[in-house]
């Protein structure tokens, strides 16, 4: 990550600059409000300190990896992305840091993101299936695909990148000659559904899956051994490329989880800078968060005034005292 390294060294020095602002110097701003929990979550915490904690104005926009970090890249919207998932986007993102069009705040996810190929946990141990090719060879434990004499692999949501590097890594595997089918989820909806399906009926599910999400906290399940080393190269010249013509089976790299901004408005907003800068947790508070979301059918928002409302020890670390006073007020 050479690249984005200087651009967290200049998002640093934002902030360390003092952050005794004016609520008045805060202004506009637009967060995309990502479409899977987490990031969802983060966008209406940020919106909610940034509101009331600081005085701004801010506006959600519906927001995707890659079209998300495109429109930043080319149209400069929105102004921040909280949660983008960087190996998804490593070499234009790469390109676009160097160049100046982005700036990277800080890493959301202290301990990094998840991805990989799970099944159940209860399946795993019964069944000896530890890695992937122990997975490949029994398509029969793995039901759920259209033609029932195939297995099912669920690929993860469509116009998600993890798509794209799934229906790779289904190649790289020989997964239809295998017996399997590679079944599209749809959405993440679909594809939590396809999961809890499976718990309850106790079958077999195997597929791709990431963390922190709800379902891992929910649902015991085994993250697959792929029995290979990460090979960047290849990965960035053929795994995250659409149908590329001869993919290799490939680990995931530990998922660099960041908050990106466009470079005008990091230069003109140093109070925001301030508080992303600062702003982090961990896979595990984020679990837990979304297992109490999905318990209570809670919204975006919901969540977010939850974990205001319960983890003060959490968010008023990366706020100075007046703002947290305001932002406790609120609740």
């Amino acid at each position: 990550m050479k690249a984005l390294k200087p651009a967290l060294a200049v998002a640093g020095l934002m902030v360390a600059a003092p952050a005794a602002f004016a609520a008045e110097d805060c202004g506009s701003l637009t967060i995309a409000e990502m479409n899977w929990a987490s990031a969802g979550l983060a966008a209406w915490v940020d919106k909610i300190i940034l509101e009331e904690g600081y005085g701004c104005d801010v506006a959600l926009v519906t927001g995707d990896t890659v079209p998300t970090f495109t429109s930043m890249n080319e149209k400069g919207e929105p102004d921040v992305a909280p949660e983008l998932w960087v190996n998804a986007v490593k070499i234009p993102l790469d390109a676009a840091v160097e160049e100046g069009r982005i700036v990277i705040a800080s890493e959301i996810l202290s301990d990094g993101g998840v991805e990989g190929f799970w099944v159940p946990t209860w399946l795993s141990e019964e069944h000896g299936i530890k890695t992937i090719e122990d997975a490949m060879a029994n398509p029969d434990l793995f039901p759920g695909a259209e033609d029932s004499s195939k297995g099912a692999f669920f690929n993860c949501p469509s116009g998600w990148a993890c798509q794209i590097i799934t229906a790779n890594q289904y190649r790289a595997l020989n997964g239809e000659d295998k017996g399997f089918e590679l079944v599209d989820s749809g959405s993440a909806a679909g594809l939590d559904g396809s999961i809890a399906r499976a718990f309850n009926r106790e079958e077999g599910w195997l597929g791709y899956y990431w963390a922190p999400t709800a379902i891992l906290g929910k649902y015991d399940m085994t993250k697959l051994e792929l029995g290979v080393e990460h090979n960047r190269e290849q990965w960035d010249n053929c795994t995250v490329v659409n149908n590329c013509p001869d993919p290799q089976l490939n680990e995931w790299p530990r998922s660099d989880v960041f908050t990106a901004v466009t470079e005008e408005f990091a230069e003109n907003n140093a109070v925001t800078m301030d508080y992303l800068g600062k702003r982090a947790w961990t896979n595990e508070t984020v679990n837990g968060l979304l297992a109490w979301m999905g318990d209570n059918q809670a919204t975006n928002e919901d969540g977010a005034w939850y974990f205001l409302e319960n983890h003060p020890e959490v968010w008023s670390a990366w706020v100075s005292e007046d703002v947290a006073a305001k932002v406790k007020d609120a609740l």
